[in-house]
């Protein structure tokens, strides 16, 4: 396997990752923050979200959507006003926002993990709709936290990582953007799956924080790759100009979670193809 290079280090809690317009992308909750890293090594910073959890995706007309997780907010980059409320999930869960996926419509899917983070763990979790008319709905419920989630790319299939119950779940998506469960895609059992990825063949990247490492799926739950790390692993994405770079978020738990603690977060790189 090719050698991990240490691409950004000094991070808060790193999450987020994303491959967009040759460049990879990645939020910093700790600071609040949306950066991107060009091919030359350099980081950007592209804006400041009010409240954490952090997740962003791109609609088809090139604008960002941006979760504002405890705000229970949805956010759209405006040219020349930067970004401007799009949706309110407050009525659909009092508790934080998570993850985005952005479907080839224009259509906006949000999780959510429908309890107090640090109370006893639930099965509540839930996923809404966002319209392209800023209208909002609940397609699915009782998730084991809902984590990264991803839209195929014919629009037909919605992925999501349940960390508490150790599996990707599959969901047909309908004509009219509603959800119809579909099943295990893959059991990754004595696992907690974090933010995934597309590994461009087929299979799924998952990261992990529990077991400090990125592990590559088959639909059905073959374990393809392993990516031991020496730190939690929050979020991945694949990209590159041939798509063969893996992209890793990791830091120190769980001292990434106290504000004061030095940021130990990094963005590892490795060619995995």
């Amino acid at each position: 396997m090719a050698e991990l290079t240490t691409l950004v280090s000094g991070i808060g809690m790193g999450e987020s990752a994303r491959w967009h317009a040759g460049e990879f992308w990645f939020a910093d909750w700790t600071a609040g923050t949306i950066s991107a890293l060009d091919s030359s090594g350099n980081v950007r910073r592209v804006t400041a979200v009010p409240s954490f959890p952090i997740s962003f995706d791109w609609l088809p007309d090139g604008r960002m959507a941006v979760v504002s997780g405890t705000d229970g907010t949805v956010l759209l980059e405006v040219p020349n006003a930067g970004l401007v409320p799009h949706a309110d999930l407050a009525g659909l869960s009092d508790y934080p926002w998570n993850e985005i996926a952005v479907h080839p419509s224009g259509g906006i899917y949000v999780n959510g993990i429908g309890y107090d983070y640090s109370a006893d763990p639930q099965a509540s979790g839930v996923i809404a709709l966002i319209r392209p008319d800023g209208s909002v709905e609940q397609v699915a419920d009782g998730l084991a936290f809902p984590n990264g989630m991803l839209v195929s790319d014919d629009g037909g299939t919605l992925v999501v990582a349940e960390s508490n119950a150790g599996c990707l779940t599959s969901f047909a998506i309908n004509d009219d953007g509603g959800l119809t469960p579909a099943g295990e895609w893959a059991a990754v059992s004595g696992s907690a799956p974090d933010g995934i990825c597309w590994d461009g063949t087929g299979g799924i990247w998952f990261a992990e924080v529990p077991g400090e490492r990125c592990v590559r799926v088959r639909e059905g739950g073959t374990v393809v790759e392993t990516v031991q790390l020496d730190q939690g692993c929050f979020s991945c994405a694949t990209g590159g100009v041939d798509g063969g770079l893996l992209f890793m978020m990791t830091a120190r738990w769980p001292e990434v979670m106290d504000p004061a603690a030095p940021g130990s977060g990094r963005v590892l790189g490795l060619r995995v193809r």
